[in-house]
């Protein structure tokens, strides 16, 4: 995985397999409506802001050429011409400076306006829980499937809009993904919401924007915006339980090693006795692109690594190390290998 882009902004790449996904997080480079708002705001206010540092800046350079200059004779009033001048600027450009302000507080009311009238009708909703240092994505019923759950990652149909329940189980976060959206605050004990609309196909990188720890610059997300058929067909599959484990020895030994270890008292995998709760669920764990909450791609030989030592990439999580002889930890990846 690689983080940067050679055009500004943020990115992510995850390889999987021969595929590398390409992640932008760019908030100049919109992929839904109520982005292009903020887009549009934002120009609004970088020229305004720039006339004004360009006039200041050119009011500075007359100033300082004409006090090189000779001695002004003084008015009858006492005053010198200059000094008059200078007044008659200084109140013009305060007028000035008071109707673009005025300018930006409209700009800036009609967009929130604009934000908040996106039409939700027959709205995707999805529940996002910020952890320390993970996001937990609660897919609730719909179209038919059954609800589940799944982490890091959220899938949604291009075209629908998305209605984005957020809670905060530990400390504040804030849900950021600029390519979709701006940002919205995630407070422990207080429930909020944020809509948006993807308009174009595509994966973009979220990030939690608030620092809420020691691994707060590695809490990343991916969103994938996708056509409403293959949604349908993603969702599906992540609705069904896990497939049932090969008939090969080391594939059931991992089974046996998760079930009866330390893994199955934190994390979920549906169509097994794991039920925990505290870590992602891990179902459909292979179907992710990343693990570790975007600093990872997820491979085996990354996966492997997590577990014998999660503090090494990640200090401070609290997935603790899963003390397994090389064999066991070698049939542990190989039955999670097969969790698509």
């Amino acid at each position: 995985m690689r983080i940067g882009m050679p055009g500004g902004g943020l990115a992510l790449f995850a390889r999987t397999g021969h595929a590398e996904i390409v992640a932008p997080q760019d908030a100049l480079h919109p992929a839904g409506i109520q982005a292009a708002y903020i887009l549009g705001l934002w120009h609004v206010t970088l020229i305004v802001c720039g006339v004004v540092f360009a006039a200041v800046l050119a009011a500075v350079l007359i100033a300082l050429m004409r006090r090189s200059g000779g001695p002004d004779r003084h008015a009858a009033d006492g005053q010198m011409p200059h000094e008059r001048r200078a007044q008659s600027a200084i109140v013009l450009a305060s007028m000035v400076s008071v109707v673009l302000l005025l300018g930006l507080v409209v700009a800036d009311v009609l967009t929130d306006r604009a934000l908040s009238r996106l039409p939700v009708g027959n709205a995707l909703h999805i529940q996002v829980t910020g952890e320390q240092w993970w996001w937990k994505a609660d897919y609730p019923g719909d179209a038919g499937h059954p609800g589940f759950a799944t982490a890091n990652e959220l899938h949604v149909p291009v075209g629908r809009p998305v209605i984005v329940s957020l809670k905060a189980s530990d400390v504040i976060h804030s849900f950021w993904v600029p390519n979709l959206h701006g940002k919205k605050d995630m407070l422990p004990g207080i429930d909020s919401t944020i809509e948006f609309r993807a308009d174009k196909p595509g994966v973009y990188r979220g990030q939690c924007a608030e620092f809420c720890g020691a691994e707060h610059a590695l809490m990343a997300m991916l969103v994938f915006a996708q056509a409403p058929a293959d949604y349908e067909s993603w969702a599906a599959r992540q609705a069904a339980p896990a497939s049932a484990a090969a008939d090969m020895t080391t594939v059931q030994r991992g089974l046996q090693i998760f079930e009866q270890s330390s893994c199955a008292n934190c994390h979920s995998v549906r169509g097994t006795s794991a039920r925990g709760t505290v870590g992602p669920d891990l179902t459909h764990l292979m179907s992710r692109q990343t693990i570790a909450s975007g600093v990872l791609a997820n491979t085996p030989g990354n996966l492997a690594d997590w577990i014998r030592d999660p503090g090494a990439t990640k200090p401070g999580t609290t997935m603790p190390a899963v003390p397994l002889s090389a064999p066991d930890l070698q049939a542990l990846v190989s039955w999670l290998a097969t969790l698509r």
